[in-house]
């Protein structure tokens, strides 16, 4: 008996380290199939609020792992957008363990994740930030497993890695071989998928100061200073160079074109016959754009999700070579990734600024993007992990930037373009609200179970 006792809590302690250790800035992709897992195997031992007070803390103490980060962020500081972020995981946990526990286990073994996917998805759609951390950005690096998004979209990924341990966590023999049966398909797709020879092959450079600081004045020494060693950085890159990608905001001024900028860069791009995208910050009198320019075509993006600058909603082609261009945050959201595949873009180029150590989660997330659309993806950026990966998944380069004999970090990769618009894209997210019509049906089962339940008699 009074090892039992302890059972619950140590159960809740180890599905929070899995949590903590699978997910986060850094994952071990392994452990978020796991973490599901201890809690739930006592979790029928245990009364309704028991078992969701457990869920509960295990996803909020699981999820402090990006808390040092947050800390000193001005993307998503710690209070109170971090504690928001915890205290959602808590609750999305707490309700996929309540959902498991009320139900018997061939219904629980889908109510359960779909319930996990039923609050992300809707965490997803009401944030102004978009969502990423989850259990489908720890298994980021693992193609194999998410080519599903390519179908099902992330949601998919992320109920899969749920579903297997809760499937493990029944101790029923048929359920668990249906589970095995899954994951054979799932692993038998990606493998097929991953077989497809690939698209033309473009080399892309990605470059960028190793300079802490947003948008460099070019009204100032330092910000001049900072555009002639660019301008260094792009005449030594390799000859066969076809496509460049620097920063968000590397440069910014009250001038809307300042020839500072457009005049050596276009100039660069004609001379060594690749395009340049760069991040550019345009301070007008009342307003602060956000930009993304393109040479030599002297096409402007401007990006589509900020919560400080007027938003965008134009898709602008880098040129025409089926390359589209975005701006970091954008990143966090379906679109404009899904509206660039399904225009015919085969590569999606990110200017980009982030703090160091979300850089890697970051950069993950846009390779998502471009399994669920079928693009290749360019993400070059400051205080970032610089990434280029194809339209499967594949990382064909990555670094984090960093210390350097020049200041600066480059990355240069040869990118095969995507394949094009994928079943997802085009469908768009019909899995997350199966999803959400699971969870409802779960709940709708559980509150009638609990009101017919009959009240006992003490007298």
């Amino acid at each position: 008996m009074g090892s039992a006792k302890w059972l619950p809590p140590a159960a809740t302690v180890a599905s929070a380290a899995l949590l903590y250790f699978g997910t986060g800035l850094s994952p071990i992709p392994a452990l978020a199939w796991l973490f599901p897992l201890p809690l739930l195997l006592v979790a029928r031992k245990l009364s309704g609020w028991a078992a969701a007070g457990a869920g509960f803390v295990a996803g909020f103490a699981g999820s402090t792992n990006f808390w040092y980060w947050s800390a000193g962020s001005h993307d998503l500081s710690l209070w109170p957008w971090g504690l928001v972020v915890t205290t959602g995981f808590g609750v999305t946990f707490a309700l996929a363990v309540t959902v498991y526990r009320a139900l018997p286990p061939p219904l629980a073994v889908i109510a359960a994740p779909a319930a996990w996917v039923s609050v992300l998805y809707l965490a997803y759609v009401i944030s102004p930030m978009g969502i990423e951390g989850t259990l489908v950005t720890s298994e980021a690096e693992v193609p194999v497993v998410t080519q599903t998004a390519s179908v099902l979209g992330p949601w998919g990924v992320e109920f899969l890695v749920f579903f297997i341990p809760t499937a493990i966590a029944t101790l029923r023999p048929r359920i668990t071989l249906v589970a095995a049966a899954v994951a054979a398909v799932v692993v038998g797709g990606g493998v097929l998928r991953l077989s497809a020879a690939p698209g033309p092959t473009q080399r892309v450079a990605l470059v960028a100061s190793n300079q802490k600081g947003w948008a460099a004045d070019l009204d100032t020494a330092a910000g001049k200073d900072l555009l002639t060693e660019y301008v260094q950085q792009l005449n030594a890159l390799p000859a066969d160079v076809k496509t460049v990608v620097l920063p968000e905001a590397a440069f910014g001024s009250k001038q809307e074109w300042p020839p500072s900028l457009t005049e050596p860069m276009r100039r660069i791009a004609e001379t060594r016959g690749f395009t340049i995208i760069v991040g550019y910050a345009y301070w007008a009198p009342n307003a602060k754009y956000n930009y993304a320019l393109s040479f030599p075509t002297g096409a402007r993006y401007l990006k589509h999700y900020d919560t400080v600058s007027p938003r965008g909603n134009e898709l602008v082609f880098a040129d025409p070579g089926r390359i589209g261009i975005a701006i970091c945050l954008d990143v966090n959201f379906r679109s404009p990734s899904a509206a660039y595949a399904a225009a015919g873009a085969g590569m999606l180029a990110f200017a980009v600024s982030d703090e160091d150590d979300n850089g890697w989660q970051h950069s993950r997330t846009a390779l998502l993007r471009g399994v669920e659309n079928g693009m290749a993806i360019a993400w070059g950026g400051r205080q970032s992990t610089m990434m280029l990966s194809d339209g499967y998944g594949r990382v064909i380069a990555s670094k984090p930037t960093g210390p350097g004999t020049d200041g600066f970090t480059t990355v240069v990769g040869d990118v095969p373009l995507g394949p094009g618009p994928t079943l997802y894209n085009r469908f768009g997210d019909w899995f997350a609200w199966l999803c959400l019509a699971a969870t409802a049906l779960a709940l709708v089962r559980t509150l009638a179970q609990k009101k017919n339940r009959p009240t006992a008699n003490h007298g």
